[in-house]
């Protein structure tokens, strides 16, 4: 049995973008209050609040946060399988990001009240999801 997660939904709309492997990181793309930036051989992919992103990026628009409320253990197992495998069987697509402290899942602002209902039938706390 998993342990019982907290969740706190971020309110901002984000966006997801692919820029080319060896863009620079724009500035609009590292300010606000939430923001992420992963450079692979392929891609350089950024996180942020949506309203900064321009219109002629490639983006995949309208997702919202779910917060893990943290910070959690390294030694603490089965977290991202706990949230990603309910979501998985109701159907929903997720991006998710971790930190030192804690894992973040995006989800389409328009699934946001189903992933709570989801994650809340699977025993987790969610919080500001309205």
């Amino acid at each position: 049995m998993h342990s019982r997660i907290r969740l706190q939904a971020i309110p901002e709309m984000f966006a997801i973008c692919k820029l080319p492997p060896k863009a620079r990181i724009p500035t609009w793309a590292v300010s606000g209050k939430f923001w992420s930036v992963t450079r692979t051989s392929t891609e350089l992919s950024v996180v942020c609040e949506q309203s900064r992103v321009p219109s002629r990026a490639a983006a995949e628009r309208n997702w919202r946060i779910l917060q893990v409320v943290g910070p959690l253990p390294f030694e603490m197992v089965g977290v991202l399988s706990s949230l990603t495998s309910p979501l998985a069987k109701g159907g929903l697509s997720i991006f998710a990001i971790s930190t030192f402290e804690t894992d973040l899942l995006l989800v389409r602002e328009e699934s946001l009240e189903k992933a709570c209902r989801i994650l809340e039938k699977a025993g987790h706390m969610v919080f500001g999801c309205q």
